[in-house]
């Protein structure tokens, strides 16, 4: 009798050769969908840097800092914002050729990508047994595929250089108690302002001394720019600091805090002031109170992470590239998915599931990149335009609500995050 036919082995969960052609394939589709999200941010051609550059040469040349002024056809005109001490960090840069400069700041930007996702996913690969070195690699590709970091690479911004002192040092320096905990925030408040926020976080936490070396660290960079650049230095803090109109159009759709929510509502007029604050009041009293029982679980990124939402709603102005605090967001529901393996938890884990991979999403599709708003007025005329302009303030106030916060460490494990147990994870 003839044999019978042998069928081919099936691949299995236990077949090495393959999971690997599965992971490979996978990050090659991760990998060829990236040039299609980041060509519509192709127009931007380093438009932040070029102004950065265009400011240094003329203050090189002996004009006052802040009065380099440039048109723009949507803004109208255009400023250099930022504090001295930033302007100190960005002078040398002037001295190179842009293609130089503009290589320098991509890759930068690549590199910070890759370090602090590697700081985010390391933890969750050791507790949940992934494959590390396809995680890594798909986590990092994700988190380059995100609007805020496509926006923050075309446009040639310095935001993830805020994003490393600031993940270096509340993830690292603070919960291990070095002591130099708190220079990395200090530095990024006086580059940039916004980070000032944490250091509010780190009183909250009544991390003293970690507030207190982050504010002295900001003052004496303020102050030696000061020190440099005096006559520069007096105008920034008593006048351009308070002329919000520099930074650009509130009602704008890349503005996605609480104040640009109200502008389109009541563009072409300005909000009502008392009515901003009470909301920043309220939406930052709540933040920072879940943020500070975070750290007191023993959970430093969810309270640094809702602490970044809390400032991004806050402030009154929060371009989409300023919104990294989705990453950790969708890093911290994963990991919280996966940590709900109970029987009697499906209904949580498949919340947290969906969450993350919603969040995901919409932040890769983003709200400005495959949108024509136009150069006009925006205003919300329905619910419609109220979800579409609003997106990320909604996806903000929505996570300050439902991201877990750990808990259940003893106290003399409470030293970094990823002492974290895979249980004891609640609301």
């Amino acid at each position: 009798m003839p044999a019978e036919p042998v069928a081919p082995p099936a691949v299995t969960e236990d077949d090495p050769g393959g999971r690997t052609v599965r992971r490979l394939v996978a990050v090659v589709a991760l990998g060829a969908v990236l040039p299609a999200l980041y060509l519509p941010g192709l127009v931007h051609n380093f438009f932040d840097l070029k102004i950065y550059m265009s400011a240094m040469d003329w203050w090189r040349v002996g004009h006052p800092l802040y009065d380099y002024v440039q048109p723009d056809r949507v803004q109208g005109e255009l400023y250099f914002t930022y504090p001295p001490f930033s302007a100190l960090l960005l002078w040398p840069f002037g001295l190179l050729r842009l293609g130089a400069t503009v290589a320098i700041f991509t890759a930068l930007t690549v590199l910070a990508v890759v370090l602090t996702t590697r700081w985010l996913v390391t933890p969750v690969i050791a507790r949940h047994d992934l494959p590390r070195t396809f995680t890594l690699i798909a986590a990092v590709l994700l988190v380059l595929a995100v609007e805020s970091i496509r926006e923050t690479i075309t446009f040639g911004q310095i935001n993830m250089l805020l994003i490393v002192l600031i993940l270096a040092d509340l993830l690292f320096a603070v919960p291990q108690a070095r002591r130099w905990a708190g220079v990395g925030v200090g530095l990024a408040t006086a580059l940039k302002l916004f980070p000032g926020i944490f250091i509010v976080y780190l009183l909250a936490t009544r991390r003293w001394r970690a507030a207190a070396v982050a504010s002295a660290t900001a003052a004496a960079a303020t102050l030696l720019a000061a020190a440099i650049a005096p006559g520069d230095s007096w105008r920034f803090w008593t006048h351009e600091l308070w002329t919000t109109e520099r930074v650009g159009r509130t009602d704008i759709v890349g503005n996605q805090s609480l104040f640009g929510l109200l502008s389109r509502f009541t563009e072409p007029g300005k909000p009502d002031r008392l009515l901003w604050l009470l909301v920043v009041a309220a939406v930052a009293g709540y933040g920072l109170w879940r943020a500070a029982r975070a750290a007191r679980a023993g959970d430093p990124l969810t309270g640094l992470t809702l602490t970044g939402l809390v400032g991004a709603l806050a402030s009154p102005i929060t371009w989409t590239h300023h919104i990294y605090w989705f990453v950790p967001a969708v890093v911290l529901l994963a990991d919280a998915a996966l940590s709900a393996d109970r029987p009697d938890e499906t209904r949580r884990r498949r919340w947290l599931a969906g969450l993350a991979l919603g969040i995901t999403a919409v932040t890769i599709y983003g709200v400005v990149t495959f949108q024509a708003w136009g150069a006009g007025p925006v205003r919300t005329h329905d619910p419609v335009d109220f979800v579409v302009q609003n997106t990320y303030v909604l996806l903000s106030l929505l996570l300050l609500a439902a991201l877990p916060v750990r808990s259940g460490l003893s106290a003399e494990n409470r030293t970094n995050w990823t002492d974290l147990p895979s249980s004891h994870v609640r609301r």
